[in-house]
């Protein structure tokens, strides 16, 4: 599959944080039609809120309960949940095999790494990655990404260090922090803060949803964007 050919037929996307891994992200096509993608959809045992929500298509990137409650999800969905490409309405989706520790998934397991490709903008969303750093395969599957959704919390995935040195790896324009502590959340993660200091980006700019098109892409340095809940 060309995943770089015919997927620049959408304007905008979309992109909004629940809290933990949960994403929902809209990509809206010129000719109106939008499709949309949830990621890792949480139950309410680690102290969010479930929010009401549907989708198009459904990720999940491993079958921990604060990020498979597909039932969640209205709608009839196509799901994914395993390695492999995709072409759906439109969008590009690959599964990148990664652990979900540092000792080849001895410990945590395996997950699967998302890479979405739509209206000619790259995203990733890395999953409960805790892997130190990526393999050379994993970063030759992983591409070129525009934008970067990378957990930061410690604890379960990997921290603010090994967070900034994994964004240093696949170089993206755009950098989304997540799976970090908040506010009712139960696990025990680190707060974003300790990621934006070592990232040297604490007046980083915060959204409640963030919306982007290809050319608005940030020219040169890599811009860090915090999404609030």
């Amino acid at each position: 599959m060309q995943e770089e050919a015919g997927y620049d037929r959408i304007t905008y996307m979309n992109i909004i944080w629940r809290g933990q891994s949960f994403f929902e992200i809209t990509a809206k096509g010129k000719d109106g039609e939008a499709v949309k993608v949830v990621i890792d959809p949480f139950d309410a045992k680690i102290g969010l809120r479930v929010p009401k929500t549907e989708a198009d298509v459904l990720l999940v990137t491993h079958d921990h309960s604060d990020h498979s409650n597909v039932k969640a999800i209205a709608g009839k969905p196509f799901i994914i949940n395993e390695l492999g490409e995709y072409e759906i309405k439109d969008v590009f989706i690959k599964g990148i095999s990664a652990f979900h520790d540092a000792v080849e998934g001895k410990e945590r397991g395996g997950i699967i790494i998302y890479k979405i490709v739509t209206e000619g903008l790259k995203l990733c969303h890395l999953g409960d990655l805790g892997q130190k750093e990526l393999t050379p395969e994993q970063l030759e599957e992983i591409g070129e990404i525009d934008i970067l959704i990378v957990p930061v919390g410690g604890t379960y995935t990997i921290d603010a260090k090994q967070a900034s040195e994994v964004v240093a790896q696949i170089e993206p324009r755009i950098v989304i922090p997540m799976h970090y502590k908040i506010p009712g959340l139960k696990v025990q993660l680190d707060g974003v803060n300790k990621f934006l200091k070592v990232m040297g980006a604490e007046d980083s700019q915060k959204e409640k949803k963030f919306k982007i098109t290809k050319a608005h892409l940030p020219a040169e340095e890599t811009k860090i964007i915090v999404l609030e809940v």
